[in-house]
């Protein structure tokens, strides 16, 4: 299908400014324009790293978007006069507003592109922000945290389908791995900076990946596997030998993507009764399995409310503990990144499951016995040290591997043919679950600090056996090679 037959139906028409508006490619000059602008980035690691630098400005904010409730919750609760009950809401609503965007975030990225779709989350998340930093009432709280919650949503499934697209095969682990390790840097910063600012200063702070990301995506090539999906045959390979180099030969992998391109692109609607197929369910609920798992073990309620978490178990300088963390859940991702390709994506989710269940363990039984002993204890002391190294060997266990790598096999095993619906259903599912636990860990907390972690334990160690059992490896393997093994 040719780009002049698929704009019949007009879609070619609202794609386009999305689609050529990047300085390295543009129709009519492509081929000079691209020699022209690459002369810098030759070498194919070096100029996928540039285009998964600017991408990751949007888990970036994600990341901040997380980590906003932690620092300002005592100085919100104040200054707005909220309940436990009203922050526990302002605090979910950008799972909300996440679902709502995860519903529509596979099919804009199919409709008009990976770039087109970030440039669209970055507008409410710029408007959300504004919103709470001159709220002068919850109204205008709960609604900038929705706003925040919708553009989240769409970059939170765009990114790493971005990244796992445009990576060749042998960094595609690490590549990948990036997205939750910016996650968990735009955490860390609005712990840091939460130290240092008012609420209100630190949501206008919060704007600054979004007015970054929007010029940045005018700089990088579109996704060559949609292109080529759509039928734009000669942007596809232009934008995969600028990703590859133009020393390069790209022929081979033209051939592989327009091999799969083809099988998949005969009917474009897939019916329900096709999900049957072991091809379609086995992948779908794969993904949809470990991105569930992966919110329901409450590492998001620790994250969202560890400042509390912290002062239950008796540490002073709360704040400055939670900031401790958020360096310590960087390392670790890190490490998690450089670790990915060299050992496998499912031996490091069977580590990380199993660390998060016997930290979360360490965690409940610690709390369990500070309530049963005296405050002058020093039985008490050591319950609460013990509690915050549980949580932090729990943070640690989770960048490792349960963090990054779910959504790192969502974006591989996923067949192009229902990626769209299916990767939307994955991310509702996950921002589903992440809302269950956010909406109910300070409740949950309240009820019983060890009751609740008990819970989580009982989750994570449920992870260990659903990875053991039905997780592929993808380490070493095309994208097409992935999906050709369900069949």
């Amino acid at each position: 299908m040719s780009f002049r037959e698929e704009s019949d139906d007009g879609r070619g028409d609202l794609r386009k400014p999305f689609l050529h508006t990047g300085s390295w490619y543009r129709m009519g000059s492509r081929q000079s324009s691209l020699m022209g602008s690459s002369q810098a980035i030759r070498d194919s690691s070096i100029s996928v790293l540039a285009c998964v630098l600017i991408v990751a400005l949007g888990p970036i904010q994600f990341g901040f978007t997380c980590g906003y409730s932690s620092p300002t919750q005592s100085a919100i609760t104040k200054d707005l006069k909220l309940t436990v009950s009203q922050f526990s809401l302002f605090g979910s609503l950008s799972n909300v507003g996440a679902m709502v965007g995860a519903i529509s975030s596979g099919q804009i990225a199919e409709y008009i592109g990976r770039k087109g779709s970030l440039m669209i989350a970055a507008i409410p998340n710029i408007i959300g922000w504004l919103a709470i930093s001159f709220a002068k009432d919850i109204s205008f709280l709960y609604m900038g945290r929705l706003l925040e919650g919708f553009g989240v949503g769409i970059i939170s499934y765009t990114v790493p389908v971005y990244i796992a697209e445009i990576a060749p095969q042998n960094l595609r682990g690490a590549l990948g791995s990036v997205n939750q390790l910016s996650v968990t840097i735009g955490i860390l910063l609005a712990y840091l900076l939460g130290l240092f600012t008012s609420w209100r200063i630190l949501a206008v702070l919060g704007i600054l990946p979004c007015l970054i990301l929007i010029p940045g995506l005018f700089f990088i090539p579109e996704s060559p596997r949609w292109l080529a999906k759509v039928g734009m045959t000669d942007d596809f390979e232009a934008s995969l030998q600028v990703l590859r180099g133009f020393d390069t030969d790209i022929t081979v992998e033209v051939n592989e993507i327009k091999r799969s391109v083809a099988s998949t692109s005969r009917r474009t609607t897939i019916n329900f009764s096709e999900l049957k197929l072991r091809r379609y369910w086995l992948p779908l609920m794969i993904g949809i399995g470990l991105l569930v798992l992966q919110q329901l073990a409450g590492t998001n309620g620790v994250i969202f409310y560890s400042t509390t978490i912290f002062e239950s178990a008796g540490i002073s300088s709360s704040n400055a503990a939670t900031v401790g963390v958020g360096v310590i859940q960087v390392i670790a991702t890190g490490i998690s990144t450089w670790l990915v390709d060299k050992t496998g994506r499912r031996i490091l989710l069977i580590v990380s499951s199993s660390g998060m269940a016997f930290s979360l363990l360490i965690v409940a039984i610690s709390f369990f016995v500070k309530g049963m002993v005296a405050h002058d204890s020093s039985l008490y002391d050591i319950s609460g040290i013990c509690s915050v190294v549980g949580v932090v060997c729990m943070i640690i266990s989770f960048s490792l591997g349960m963090g990054p790598i779910p959504w790192l096999i969502m974006s591989e095993i996923l067949p192009p043919k229902i990626k769209g619906l299916a990767g939307s259903v994955a991310t509702l599912a996950n921002w589903f679950s992440s809302w269950i636990i956010t909406m109910t860990a300070p409740l949950l907390l309240d009820w019983s600090s060890g009751g609740t972690f008990t819970l989580y334990t009982v989750i994570s160690t449920m992870t260990v056996a659903f990875v053991t059992i039905w997780v592929p490896e993808t380490r070493g393997r095309t994208l097409e090679e992935i999906q050709q093994s369900f069949r």
